[in-house]
């Protein structure tokens, strides 16, 4: 039966999927919240703090293309959590063609994002709908101060930088490691994708506004290559990314690294089963709750060209709730206004970087960017 809800929340029950749809309620937009486990899709939607203000259904779903194009059938926007989505994520974006839905998802995986747009930009364009994977704290704000850089003319590379304090998620962790099994990581160099040495281990980055030096990784090449790579203005893109808690830095390649060698000789079904294991072991139940004091994001974006540099920095908290309101943002301009690029497109280039910074600013998640040019 179809829906009346014009927006699906699929992967309700999960920390994201949640933050989600407390923002729907507070943009009083109706929604469906689907997911594998009804009682545990149900359960978390209905702690949501004032709840019973907004009209919303609850649908236990089988994934499979076929089960999520009935769940989906009459929405308008799929708002997709459920990954890592090269594995889990081909039957939710067929889906949501199938039903004539936008559709946006959180994932962190490069070679996802590459493989969407090849796999389904091209019809989604067709149909007028907008294919948006990506839609995340860790680069959708990264991406809104590279576009605040890029608002100078003449400047043709980004230096990306990317730092949070927080949790990681049985979805985050799993994602760290499906992308160093599977997947390459990239950066773009005069427009070419380049491969990051597999082995190159941390990478040390000055961090705005304090003393220590910052470590980071490639983190499956991230997004921001992907966007920028049909962007005329760019030819070369680097983006890092790491947490401020230097000792679980140091602690990420050591799991990595012993993960890979379990799963040396394996098949893809044992590897991904590796996955999981070390994925439980990490974290295996859901993190608490942000907290604004301690929860703490910082993008960082060096743009230069031949005769010009920019420096953005956006300090922010709550790196999950930004997500979920970024996702929220795209929802409830989707259900208005058609957006400013259909087809495969990131959010910015979907609404505007402007527009999604100043969602972001209206509900205290990120300060006004701090902004130096030299023309």
């Amino acid at each position: 039966m179809p829906t009346d809800k014009p927006v699906v929340v699929y992967g309700a029950s999960g920390y994201t999927g949640r933050l989600i749809c407390e923002y729907l309620r507070e943009y009083g937009i109706p929604f469906l919240a689907a997911g594998r486990d009804g009682k545990r899709v149900k359960e978390t939607v209905d702690a949501v703090p004032g709840i019973d203000t907004v009209s919303y259904d609850v649908v236990e779903v089988e994934h499979t293309e076929a089960a999520l194009t009935e769940a989906f059938t009459g929405a308008k926007v799929v708002l997709n959590t459920v990954g890592p989505f090269s594995r889990y994520g081909h039957e939710a974006v067929q889906a949501s063609l199938n039903v004539g839905a936008h559709y946006t998802d959180t994932n962190g995986e490069q070679d996802w994002m590459i493989d969407t747009d090849a796999q389904y930009g091209a019809e989604f364009a067709k149909q007028g709908l907008l294919l948006s994977p990506g839609i995340a704290q860790m680069y959708t704000v990264g991406e809104i101060a590279a576009q605040i850089c890029l608002e100078q003319p003449g400047l043709d590379t980004l230096d990306i930088g990317v730092f949070w304090k927080g949790y990681p998620t049985v979805a985050s962790t799993n994602t760290i490691l499906t992308n160093a099994a599977f997947s390459k990581a990239f950066y773009l160099e005069q427009n070419e994708y380049v491969e990051w040495p597999a082995d190159a281990g941390l990478y040390e980055l000055v961090v705005p506004g304090q003393h220590e030096l910052g470590l980071a990784l490639p983190w499956g090449g991230t997004a921001h290559p992907v966007w920028f790579k049909r962007d005329p203005r760019v030819a070369s893109v680097r983006a890092l990314g790491g947490v401020f808690n230097r000792p679980l830095m140091q602690g990420v390649p050591q799991i990595v690294a012993a993960a890979l060698e379990q799963m040396e000789g394996k098949s893809d079904k044992e590897k991904y089963e590796i996955v999981d294991a070390f994925s439980a072991q990490v974290r295996s139940e859901m993190p608490p709750r942000e907290n604004p004091r301690i929860n703490i994001s910082l993008d960082s974006v060096h743009a230069s060209g031949p005769l010009g540099r920019a420096h953005c920095v956006i300090h922010g908290n709550c790196n999950y709730k930004q997500t979920a309101l970024l996702n929220v943002h795209a929802a409830v301009h989707l259900l208005q206004d058609a957006p400013r690029r259909v087809g495969f497109a990131s959010g910015c280039q979907a609404f505007g970087h402007r527009e999604l910074l100043g969602a972001l600013r209206s509900f205290g998640l990120v300060l006004d960017p701090i902004v130096e040019v030299h023309r």
